[in-house]
């Protein structure tokens, strides 16, 4: 037990100041798509290498599904008109599914509209999280969450056993036909009002396996989703942020 308090101490305090400072990210870390429609030379080159789809419109109209986008910046490193770039910006979960197309317009971060859930929850968040097929990467980024890193304890959040004790569901993976009776199960078993989180691409649109014949494109076509977070897997600040904006926290 003393050794356990001398290295606690030695240690010291760990924990980020995230929110209330920016996040460090990596160098490498591609964010949300900037577009620039007026570059657009319409070659479609962008689009062509896309491996899911993620690039809807070409020319005037250039715009980019990020509910799709698995952020590998193919389309950016391929453009060469530079239409479209990596950005830093880490915030990108959304309420509405329509709110992850960037499009050139300024990105406006959402904020919670359901006020009864709202005053339900109160400061605290009990979270139910549900592997409907996934390959491990948005599990592993969501466990971080509970490290002396980010401690997301500290805001009320928390992940329970069972969804019986859970005020959120959230969702990973493209939901497989497998995992498809366990996701019903568990939403079903929450007590109400619940909300559900579309934790990565996968579970927003199906990201690289949409299409497939075991899996249903995401958990939209079975659960609707109180709040978007594309990323494949999202960054941690990408993720707790948008949980703490749809707590309606303020950033």
């Amino acid at each position: 037990m003393w050794n356990s308090l001398k290295a606690r101490l030695f240690q010291g305090y760990r924990t980020g100041k995230f929110p209330y400072v920016p996040p460090q990210l990596p160098e490498n870390f591609a964010g949300r798509p900037e577009v620039f429609p007026e570059k657009c030379s319409s070659c479609g080159k962008c689009r062509d290498i896309c491996p899911t789809g993620a690039v809807r419109e070409v020319g005037r109209n250039l715009s980019i599904d990020t509910g799709k986008c698995i952020f590998c910046g193919k389309c950016a490193g391929n453009c060469p008109e530079a239409a479209v770039t990596m950005s830093r910006e880490y915030r990108l979960a959304a309420m509405e599914r329509d709110a992850l197309i960037a499009d050139g317009t300024a990105y406006m971060p959402q904020r919670p509209t359901d006020r009864k859930f709202l005053k339900f929850c109160g400061n605290s968040l009990k979270i139910r999280q549900v592997s409907a097929g996934g390959c491990a990467a948005c599990e592993l980024d969501f466990n971080v969450l509970n490290t002396l890193a980010w401690d997301m304890g500290r805001f009320g959040i928390q992940v329970v056993a069972s969804p019986r004790h859970a005020d959120c569901i959230l969702v990973t993976g493209p939901v497989s036909d497998n995992m498809l009776l366990a996701l019903k199960k568990s939403y079903d078993a929450a007590p109400r009002p619940v909300w559900v989180i579309a934790c990565g691409t996968c579970a927003v649109s199906g990201g690289i396996y949409a299409g497939s014949a075991v899996v249903h494109d995401g958990v939209e076509k079975i659960l609707k989703p109180d709040l978007y977070v594309p990323g494949c897997p999202p960054h941690p600040a990408t993720l707790l942020e948008g949980i703490l904006r749809l707590m309606d926290k303020k950033l």
